[in-house]
């Protein structure tokens, strides 16, 4: 065997190897290989807050065959997902087969795609780099502040609130949001307000409706039944007559591509997702080559990939349907 191949996921395994052919293999490690140990805190806050990795034990087989497939390569693909999660496990990938000492930091290529297409897969192989530091860099500091956050927070809250309790860097975050907003409704004092409603007919037959909006040229404000039986009374005494009539064009500009964050509102309010059952259907997608990364606050799209959908449209609705630029969108 000349060239290993190691991703997430044996679907996305699968998918790269439609693309790849037989000279590749591809072998799957099921997310991260090492961790911070889960019985302690893994931390050395007087070493620069140093993590301790260890390999769960539910690793240690997947580990063993890496390893053992690695040794019978000639070169090493690291193709994990482009984020910082995706640069870690594939740092975590390499210093564990460095540790069993069966491949050189000069075998092996990082490569990285936001969609699994053969074009973008092919370009990847073909531009391959080292793995970023930085990257890995920022998602231990991530991964340092979640164990320091939860590991010293949460025993306080057993100990003054209540037992099995949890804090965590970005829930307790969002915990305090969700408390400020209640306050705010809490006190909020509501206001009675009426709204009035005619329903009128034409010449024509055809009935429509009316809102009031304004009474003597000024702003209709009706605030309790009173005086909403008083409007309502001097309505049916009086003649009405349609002034003028406007009539323009409405124009609806088409949403921006997907950011996550829109991603799981869109999923939210039209099909009841949570944010967990989102991402997950998301990731199978992307595995599959049907969508591209879904972890990004990136509104841009791919110039090959607009091209390729212009050509479709033109094709297919012609071109009345096809806008003489494309659209750009910005954050």
């Amino acid at each position: 065997m000349k060239n290993l191949v190691i991703v997430e996921s044996p679907t996305k395994a699968r998918t790269l190897g439609q693309f790849l052919g037989k000279d590749y293999e591809l072998i799957a490690s099921m997310g991260h290989v090492r961790d911070l140990p889960r019985g302690e805190f893994g931390v050395d806050t007087e070493k620069d807050f140093e993590p301790k990795y260890v390999i769960p034990k539910e690793k240690i087989k997947m580990v063993n065959a890496l390893t053992k497939s690695t040794a019978a390569a000639e070169n090493l693909f690291l193709a994990t997902d482009p984020d910082r999660e995706g640069e870690a496990i594939a740092w975590n990938l390499l210093k564990v087969i460095e540790q069993k000492e069966k491949i050189k930091d000069k075998n092996y290529q990082r490569v990285v795609f936001h969609e699994i297409t053969k074009d973008a897969v092919t370009d990847a192989f073909n531009h391959p780099r080292k793995i970023d530091g930085d990257l890995v860099e920022a998602q231990q500091a991530r991964r340092v502040l979640d164990r320091l956050v939860g590991y010293k927070l949460s025993p306080l809250l057993w100990k003054k609130v209540k037992s099995k309790l949890s804090a965590g860097r970005v829930q307790s975050v969002a915990l305090r949001l969700v408390v400020d907003r209640e306050r705010e409704i809490e006190a909020f004092k509501a206001e009675e307000y009426w709204t009035v409603e005619v329903n009128l007919e034409g010449d024509v037959k055809k009935e429509f409706s009316a809102n009031l909006v304004k009474v003597d040229e000024k702003k209709a404000e009706i605030g309790n039944k009173k005086e909403s039986d008083k409007v309502v009374g001097d309505l049916e005494k009086a003649n009405y007559k349609v002034i003028e009539v406007k009539a323009k064009d409405a124009r609806k500009y088409p949403n921006p591509p997907f950011t996550t964050s829109t991603m799981q509102q869109a999923a939210s309010n039209n099909l009841g997702f949570s944010a967990k059952r989102t991402m997950r259907a998301a990731q199978k997608l992307y595995e599959k080559g049907l969508i591209t990364y879904m972890r990004t606050d990136s509104v841009n799209l791919a110039s090959a990939a607009v091209t390729s959908v212009r050509k479709y449209i033109e094709k297919t609705y012609g071109k009345d349907y096809l806008p003489e630029k494309e659209r750009r969108y910005k954050v």
